[in-house]
Parts: C-alpha cells; sequence; structure tokens
C-alpha cells in the first residue's frame, strides 16, 4: 500500500522520531531523530520566535569591547571580499557569492555605515539593527540580505580569529569535521543521455556518491527543458549509476501541484531522496499540496527572506527539509536560528549554496548543526579555495573536510587581498 507522507509522518508521532533514508546525519553527537512526526503544526508563533531570539554566539574569552573601526570592500578578478578592521587592529575576511558587481551599492551607503563604530560582540542584536536602519527592511530579500550576510561573515571572522574559535566554534560549538556532498550539474541544456554522461564525469573527478540533476524547464508552467527529457531522465539516471548512487532532483518551481505529483512519483520509483522546490517557491499552499501527497522528502526555502514565513512553513509543514540560503538570507547566524526552529519541529535543514565561496561557509555551518541533512552541494572551485586554508580542504571517501583554523580558517588573509583595489562608494 502507497502510503502518503503525511500520513507517514503522522503514524509515528507519539511513538518515536522518523529517520527518511538518505536524509539523515551520522553526526558524532546526534545521529538519530533528525526527521520526526508533526511537530511544526504543534508549535505556536510565539514558542518558534522564543527558540529562534535564543543567543547562538559563543564568545570564548573576549571580554571587551571589539568596535569596527572600518569595513572596506575589494575587486581582485572576478571575487569581491569585505574587510572588516577593529580599532584595535583586528582583522576579518569575506569573499562574496558573486553579486558585488550589482550590489556594492546598498552595501557601502546602507549597511556598511550602520555597522561603523558598532561592538562586534553584540553582532546578533545588529543583525536587527542594520534591518531598521534608513528603512532597509524595505529592500527585504536578497538585495538587502547579500551584503549584510558578507558583512556578518568578515565579522564573524574577525570574532574567530580573536577567540581562537572556528566558526562552528562560534555558532555553537564543533561537532562533525567533515561532510559527504552531491555533486549538482545546474544544467538543463541536456538531452538525458547527455545529462546522465556529464553526471558520470563529475563523479569520476571528485569521487562523489550523490547526484542532483533538475527536471522540468525552471518556472516553466510545468514546460520541460526538453521534450520528455524529465521522463526519461529519471529512470536513466538510475539505470545508468546505479543502485548505490543518491539521487537528488529539483525542479526550480517548475510545476503546478498535479504535474509536481506526477514526477514525483517517477522519483518515487528510483528511491531518490530529495525533491527540491517542485512548485512557485513563493506558492507556499501549492508546495503543501504536494508534500502532503508524497513519500519522498520535499525541499524549500532556498528564496526565503522572513523568520516569519520560516516559522509559517514549520507550523503548517509546508516541507520535510528547510534551505536557507547564507546570502539570501542573510548570514549564518540568522540561518542558525532557522536550523533551530526547524529541529524543534522535527524538520531536516539543508544548506543551499548561491554559488562561489558560500559552500565554504555552508561547511562551518555543518560542523556545528545537528539536525542537518546528510549531503552539502559541491561546488566547482573547490581545488582553487582548497589553498586558501592551512590545512588545505581536502576529498576523503566522498566528503569534504572541514576547515579547523580560527575564524573561516584562512591560511593567511592578508595575501588573498594581493593585487586586489578598493572599489569606491
Amino acid at each position: 500500500m502507497n502510503v502518503s507522507r503525511r500520513r507517514f509522518l503522522a503514524c509515528a508521532a507519539g511513538t518515536s522520531a522518523l529517520s527518511l533514508p538518505g536524509l539523515d546525519f551520522a553526526s558524532q553527537s546526534d545521529p538519530a531523530n533528525l526527521v520526526g512526526p508533526r511537530a511544526g503544526q504543534m508549535s505556536g508563533g510565539i514558542e518558534l520566535a522564543e527558540i529562534a531570539a535564543k543567543p547562538i554566539l559563543r564568545l570564548r574569552g573576549l571580554k571587551t569591547p571589539v568596535i569596527i573601526e572600518s569595513i572596506e570592500l575589494f575587486r581582485k578578478g572576478r571575487e569581491h571580499f569585505v574587510r572588516v578592521r577593529s580599532k584595535d587592529g583586528a582583522e576579518g575576511l569575506a569573499v562574496d557569492d558573486g553579486r558585488m558587481h550589482v550590489l556594492h551599492l546598498v552595501l557601502q551607503r546602507l549597511i556598511i555605515p550602520y555597522f561603523l563604530g558598532k561592538n562586534a560582540r553584540d553582532l546578533e542584536e545588529h543583525l536587527f539593527g542594520v534591518y531598521s536602519y534608513q528603512s532597509n527592511s524595505k529592500l527585504l530579500g536578497l538585495a538587502l540580505w547579500c551584503p549584510v550576510a558578507l558583512v556578518e561573515f568578515a565579522i564573524l571572522n574577525l570574532l574567530g580569529r580573536l577567540s581562537g574559535q572556528s566558526l562552528g566554534g562560534l555558532l555553537g560549538g564543533v561537532i562533525r569535521t567533515q561532510v559527504p556532498f552531491y555533486v549538482a550539474s545546474g544544467r538543463r541544456d541536456t538531452t538525458a543521455e547527455q545529462e546522465v554522461d556529464y553526471l558520470k564525469r563529475l563523479i569520476e573527478q571528485t569521487g562523489a556518491k550523490a547526484v542532483k540533476y533538475r527536471v522540468g524547464g525552471r518556472m516553466s508552467r510545468n514546460r520541460d527543458a526538453l521534450p520528455g527529457r524529465t521522463e526519461k531522465l529519471i529512470p536513466l539516471s538510475r539505470k545508468a549509476l546505479g543502485n548505490k548512487m543518491v539521487i537528488h532532483a529539483d525542479a526550480n518551481s517548475s510545476y503546478d501541484p498535479p504535474k509536481a505529483i506526477e514526477v514525483s512519483r517517477l522519483l518515487e520509483s528510483i528511491n531518490a531522496i530529495h525533491y527540491e522546490e517542485p512548485c512557485p517557491f513563493d506558492d507556499f499552499e501549492a508546495t503543501k499540496r504536494v508534500a502532503d501527497a508524497l513519500t519522498i522528502p520535499v525541499a524549500l526555502g532556498e528564496q526565503e527572506a522572513s523568520q516569519w514565513r520560516f516559522e509559517w512553513m514549520l507550523r503548517n509543514r509546508v516541507a520535510d527539509v528547510l534551505q536557507p540560503d547564507f546570502y539570501y538570507y542573510g548570514g549564518l547566524i540568522r540561518s542558525q536560528r532557522v536550523a533551530r526552529m526547524a529541529e524543534h519541529c522535527g524538520v531536516v535543514t539543508t544548506v543551499h549554496l548561491s554559488g562561489g565561496f558560500g559552500f565554504v561557509d555552508s561547511l562551518h555551518f555543518t560542523s556545528c548543526t545537528k539536525n542537518i541533512g546528510r549531503w552539502q552541494e559541491y561546488k566547482q572551485g573547490v581545488e582553487t579555495y582548497s589553498q586558501w586554508f592551512d590545512p588545505p580542504l581536502r576529498i576523503i571517501d566522498g566528503a569534504l573536510t572541514i576547515p579547523r583554523g580560527a575564524g573561516a580558517g584562512f591560511a593567511e588573509p592578508r595575501q588573498l587581498l594581493k593585487g586586489a583595489s578598493v572599489v569606491p562608494a
């Protein structure tokens, strides 16, 4: 009998938490209970807000104020960096996700002025302060939170270097030192056969034990990228990659509920573990209709910018996996608040990567988050970034090591800015 995902979860209520295959992360400290019964519907908004408001940062050994004296934006090739300096000469560095060529004026005119002169130790409170500063709340979304995230990363790096802690240590304490990854093709310009061949090359290059590919046509009102591509790709991927390969699929808001459910049945038939954004990302009712009908876990949240909307998703169990994006959502601290609310509701958090250097920040997030999804996305370019760290990042049997140094773990932050130029406001 095909039991729907909602009935299955409801049957588990009152007995034990449910661990869905492929989603549970075998951490050193919390190996089970990662996806549970519909606790989210029993948690009121006030209760979740209180959970989110609990302090996150662990500022070990920092007793005196750390006053921010300057924040600068640099450009080096395609990369943008933000450097924060405190009055006592400490520095923190962050790398952008590829959007500062568009959003640099928001950063320089609306975000940086707020943080100057502030105590970096009060960073959690400043994330609300900058939101209300100069009516920044009217920019709610990627335009606001990407610049805020970049400053937050730099400040966290500064605080980590001062306290001798990694970002994971600052955010609650390191509980794992490596994370399994999946390779994502990110393409829709391929036939089903070409896509499978491409995935095979990525697997061969990285040793990945999991993959993700795109289905549908991306916000396409049920149209496929190529006629019949999705219906052919799904069974072909299992046949070609074998039964041991873990498979995720991302629809990128392609479908209405009936079509999304139709595609999900194909994914269920090959034991895929993750169905991402099947319906338009801001249509929670549509996504909930799909999730209620399925056994495969549904993921949502990469486009989200509001804590209150994440709370609504949890209370109404819109999805089984929440996916805050560090840049789009405003940084590691805000994302950790989402993860804590999700944990309370028995829902998994799996990081979404918007690009660029974000995969390193996601490694740190994974290092300290209990209810994290098993697989993290691998981004091309890891080899280049790896040498920025001491010791360098390594791939070990389909898993990435997590940087161990203070802050982000940069071996020599000042060396990264060699040859960079200041971006004028």
